[in-house]
C-alpha cells in the first residue's frame, strides 16, 4: 500500500509510559508505581468536577452540546473575551492541528525554538511544510527575528512555558516578537502552563486578554495541567473571530465527550483547585531543585509543573530512565531531543520521596 509520501520524514510522538506498561514489563505492583513523566496533576480531579462526572454518566450515551455554549461562556468571563473568540479541541493540540491545516502546504514553513513541543513539527510534516529553529530553547527576540527574516515562516511558534525544558519567556519579550513579524503570519503563544509562570512570577504572566488585540495571534490553553483533566482531553484556543471562523471549518463535529463536557464546565469555575495545585507545586518543587545543587547537576529554572535535570557527560540520561522504570519510577528520557537530560513531573510529597529514594540509589 502507498502511503502520502509525507508521512515517511515524521517520527512518531512518544508519550509517557503508561503504568500498565510498568505492571507488566517489569512485574511493579500497581500501587508501588509512581508516574512522573507526563505532567498530570498529582492530586488528581478536583472532587466538583469528580461529582460532575459521576453525575454525568448516566448521559454518556448523548452527544454534547456541540456549541458548547455553557464552557465558551466561562472562559470568556475568565479570560475577559468574548465567546466568538474561542474555539475548544479535544486537547490544546487538536487545535495545533486545525491550525496546522488551515494555514499550511508544501510551500510554507514554521519556526519554533530548537526544543519545544514535539507536535508543532508533526502536524507542519503532516501538511508537507519546512521545519526552522531557532539555535536555543529559549525564545530570544535577536534568534527569532534572524530567522524569521530568512525563511519567512507561515506560523511561529512561542510555547511559554516550554515544554520539555520548562522555562519560560516575559511577556514583554513575547509582545516584541509578535510586534516584529508580518500580519500575514500567525503567531501560536502556547500556554498550557500558564497558571504556574504566572504564580511565580507576573513577569512571565500571559493572558488572552494581553493578545486579542492582534489579528494574528492564537492563545492555546488547556484543562490538562494545572486543573487536573489530563484523561477528559479538553483545550481551548483563543483568537481573533476571523481566525476562530477559519478555525471552526477543520473541527469535526462533538469533537469533546459529554463527560469532558461537563468536566471542564466545572473545572473552568473552580479556582481553589487550581491554586492548591500550584501551592503544592511552589512548595515541592524546592526539594528538586535543592536535590540537583546537593548532587552536582545542573537544572532548567522552572515555571511549570515539572523540573529538567541536565546531566554531565559522567550520567546518561537513558541509563538512569531505564533503570528508574525498572524499579516502578517513570520519567521522561529527553535523550530524542538530543538532550542528555530528564523531565521530572514534580508530585505529592509521597510521590517526591519515593522518587528520590530511588533515584538516590541509581545514580549513587
Amino acid at each position: 500500500m502507498r502511503f502520502n509520501k509525507v508521512l515517511d520524514g515524521i517520527k512518531t510522538y512518544e508519550a509517557g509510559k503508561p503504568i500498565e506498561l510498568v505492571v507488566r514489563e517489569f512485574g511493579v505492583k500497581p500501587e508501588d508505581v509512581v508516574k512522573l513523566a507526563s505532567n498530570e496533576n498529582p492530586i488528581g480531579t478536583s472532587p466538583a468536577v469528580a461529582e460532575t462526572i459521576r453525575n454525568h454518566a448516566e448521559k454518556a450515551h448523548l452527544y454534547p452540546d456541540d456549541s458548547m455554549f455553557e464552557l465558551k461562556e466561562a472562559l470568556a468571563q475568565k479570560f475577559d473575551v468574548d465567546e466568538g473568540n474561542i474555539i475548544i479541541g479535544a486537547g490544546s493540540d487538536q487545535v495545533l492541528e486545525f491550525i496546522s491545516r488551515a494555514l499550511l502546504n508544501e510551500t510554507e514553513s514554521v519556526l519554533m525554538s530548537a526544543v519545544t513541543f514535539a507536535m508543532y513539527e508533526i502536524y507542519a510534516k503532516q501538511m508537507g511544510a519546512k521545519i526552522y529553529r531557532t539555535a536555543s530553547y529559549a525564545h530570544k527576540y535577536d534568534e527569532f527575528m534572524e530567522a524569521y527574516k530568512m525563511y519567512h515562516p507561515k506560523i511561529v511558534y512561542i510555547c511559554t512555558p516550554n515544554n520539555p525544558t520548562g522555562d519560560a519567556t516575559p511577556k514583554e519579550e513575547v509582545l516584541r516578537i509578535i510586534e516584529a513579524v508580518d500580519r500575514d503570519t500567525l503567531v501560536v503563544v502556547d500556554g498550557a502552563y500558564m497558571e504556574y509562570a504566572a504564580a511565580k512570577d507576573a513577569a512571565m504572566a500571559i493572558t488572552p486578554a494581553d493578545l486579542i488585540g492582534y489579528e494574528h495571534v492564537i492563545y492555546l490553553g488547556t484543562f490538562s495541567k494545572a486543573y487536573g483533566l489530563g484523561g477528559m482531553r479538553v483545550g481551548y484556543g483563543i483568537a481573533q473571530p476571523q481566525i476562530i471562523s477559519q478555525l471552526y471549518k477543520m473541527r469535526p463535529p462533538f469533537n469533546i465527550t459529554t463527560l469532558s463536557l461537563a468536566a471542564a464546565i466545572t473545572a473552568a469555575k473552580d479556582e481553589t483547585f487550581v491554586r492548591d495545585s500550584v501551592a503544592l507545586h511552589q512548595q515541592q518543587i524546592k526539594r528538586y531543585e535543592a536535590f540537583a545543587k546537593e548532587n552536582g547537576f545542573d537544572y532548567i529554572d522552572s515555571y511549570t509543573n515539572f523540573i529538567t535535570y541536565l546531566f554531565p557527560e559522567d550520567m546518561d540520561s537513558t541509563a538512569i530512565s531505564d533503570a528508574l522504570l525498572k524499579r516502578g519510577v517513570i520519567i521522561r528520557n529527553l535523550a530524542s531531543y538530543g538532550m542528555n537530560a530528564v523531565r521530572i513531573t514534580v508530585g505529592t510529597a509521597r510521590q517526591n520521596d519515593i522518587f528520590f529514594k530511588h533515584f538516590s540509589e541509581v545514580i549513587g
